[in-house]
């Protein structure tokens, strides 16, 4: 589900009622496809997302550097919810008007907060991205680093190392 249900009034009530849906007497569990707004999460919505069994817990930092202090609010207030920092997971925005270096910031600090990161191409390109406001070479470099901070999240060590 998604396409920002936080940003609706109702997201709470939403989210917790889907929290008491049973399917044949089973619970459900829920993952939000596209990234949390960071300007619409509370500590009262984190709470209700993990109560409620929504996992795999994606954030959204499509927009500048600056913004890390909210960010990093952000993924605290998932933390403090019960959700682990290596089950969120960032979304950024690449070969945008973000520039490669700025993501590469981005990168940095994301490695410290030990939370993965999902690179998403500018016009939902996934294949043969093409170069809009980033080189090829950057794009190539940006994705083989976005994998590997991902390994290193998930198992702590580099898997590709013999």
């Amino acid at each position: 589900m998604d396409m920002n249900l936080l940003c609706k009034p109702e997201a709470l009530s939403i989210i917790e009622e889907l929290g008491q849906k049973r399917v044949n007497g089973k619970v459900v569990h829920y993952e939000l496809t596209c990234g949390i707004d960071f300007r619409f999460l509370t500590p009262e919505i984190a709470q209700a997302l993990k109560a409620s069994r929504f996992q795999n817990i994606r954030l959204a930092w499509d927009w500048f550097y600056k913004d890390q202090l909210r960010i990093k609010d952000t993924v605290q207030m998932l933390t403090k919810a019960g959700y682990r920092p290596r089950d969120i997971m960032v979304f950024m925005l690449c070969n945008w008007k973000i520039p490669y270096s700025e993501c590469m910031k981005k990168l940095d600090l994301l490695k410290v907060w030990n939370v993965q990161v999902c690179d998403c191409y500018f016009d939902n390109q996934t294949r043969n991205i093409q170069p809009v406001y980033w080189s090829k070479p950057e794009i190539d470099d940006f994705n083989r680093r976005c994998r590997k901070h991902n390994q290193l999240v998930n198992f702590r060590m580099d898997p590709e190392v013999t």
